[in-house]
């Protein structure tokens, strides 16, 4: 935790109340019922009303990424007009301090910058969480400069018809997303969800551009900073989440990787904790005492046999329910390539497999929701498994 001091059980309990217990959602075989609500309560919306999510919730991973650029605009339109319960955010600084939406401060892969001459000079090498990255980084653009870019698809080869919108849109702003998410919200008279995710945060602290003050300052002026406001805030660094907590009151979920890997905050700390060691009870006990939810790698919720099938699911989800943290884990995707074995069909890792039937297996673990690149898939899997 480094100079971080752990914040008290008083607030996480007083979310869970308002969130709902994982365990509460759960039926007497440990899957979720059709007939209950997510663990996260939404904040009134125009009607008055109070918005809960669906479980499972589909949360659609950098928009509708499957279909269009990666964190654009209109791949967060195509999202929510597909009836994701959710939209993904991933947040970088610029030089000048804004908060912009990408993967990755890396932009060579994701924006056209390789094509503007007056950028050339700003390509260089730098070390990223202990990972030596070459290419152009936001922190050395201002946000104008940066707006003269324009987004591209970030798998050309796997998503070659995405690339027809290439250049449609710009890098947006996460001002602009709250924005969207605002107007958005009053025409469908009920709060746009957001997961937004606080990227390499240990990294741009060491830069001066500390991104929890910068997140926490924006979701106050548009309102929601608070526990029921229709956002959550996660990280693959625990303590971002921690710091975020003593920020805001909205939910913060810690995203977890593969059991060895160590979290780059822990790395600095000299903290010998990997994954492994957060998904114990133990471990999720220390969760639960400043997040309200974890992101697990969807391996760490059913592993994968040495042919690539799905095997025998973990205790993670029942676990982490105990300790009332909810479960949203990644990455569901349409293709071949990204599906347990026994979901494809044919051998072009490019076309589609049998994705309804990876969706069923993952929601019958009872978890709360899932990232996936095709929302529309999620949502009629999400409504299949409802009825069921």
């Amino acid at each position: 935790m480094g100079e971080q001091q752990r914040p008290g059980r008083r607030t996480v309990l007083g979310a869970a109340a308002a969130l709902g217990a994982g365990a509460a959602a759960l039926g007497a075989a440990g899957t979720a019922r059709a007939d209950e609500r997510a663990p996260g309560a939404g904040r009134d919306d125009a009607r008055g009303g109070r918005h809960r999510l669906p479980v499972p919730a589909v949360v659609a991973h950098r928009g509708a990424s499957g279909y269009r650029p990666e964190h654009t605009l209109g791949s967060y339109q195509l999202a929510l007009d597909m009836g994701a319960d959710v939209i993904e955010q991933d947040l970088v600084p610029t030089r000048d301090g804004h908060l912009v939406c990408r993967h990755e401060n890396n932009i060579a892969d994701t924006t056209d910058v390789a094509d503007h001459p007056e950028f050339a000079g700003r390509r260089t090498t730098k070390t990223v969480d202990g990972q030596e990255v070459t290419g152009w980084f936001t922190e050395d653009f201002t946000l104008a400069e940066l707006k003269t870019l324009r987004a591209v698809e970030r798998l050309p080869e796997r998503r070659q018809r995405n690339t027809l919108y290439d250049g449609r849109w710009e890098v947006p702003s996460f001002e602009e997303v709250l924005d969207w998410a605002g107007r958005e919200g009053r025409r469908r008279h009920r709060p746009v969800w957001l997961h937004i995710e606080t990227k390499h945060p240990t990294y741009f602290r060491k830069l001066g551009l500390d991104l929890e003050p910068r997140l926490a300052r924006q979701l106050r002026r548009h309102g929601r900073h608070r526990a029921h406001a229709p956002n959550f805030l996660q990280s693959f660094e625990p303590t971002s989440i921690e710091r975020l907590a003593r920020l805001v009151d909205c939910p913060g979920v810690v995203l977890l990787w593969t059991p060895d890997d160590r979290p780059w905050d822990f790395v600095e700390a000299g903290d010998p904790r990997t994954v492994a060691d957060l998904i114990t009870p133990e471990g999720l006990e220390w969760i639960a005492g400043f997040a309200r939810g974890i992101g697990p790698l969807a391996d760490l919720v059913i592993p994968k046999n040495a042919d690539g099938t799905l095997g025998e699911p973990t205790t993670l989800v029942r676990d982490a329910h105990a300790r009332g943290l909810v479960l949203h884990p990644y990455t569901m995707r349409n293709e071949n390539a990204y599906l347990p074995a026994e979901f494809r069909r044919g051998t072009d890792p490019d076309a589609y497999g049998d994705a309804f039937g990876a969706f069923r297996a993952y929601f019958a673990t009872g978890i709360d929701g899932i990232f996936t690149d095709n929302p529309d898939t999620g949502v009629l899997a999400a409504e299949d498994f409802r009825d069921r």
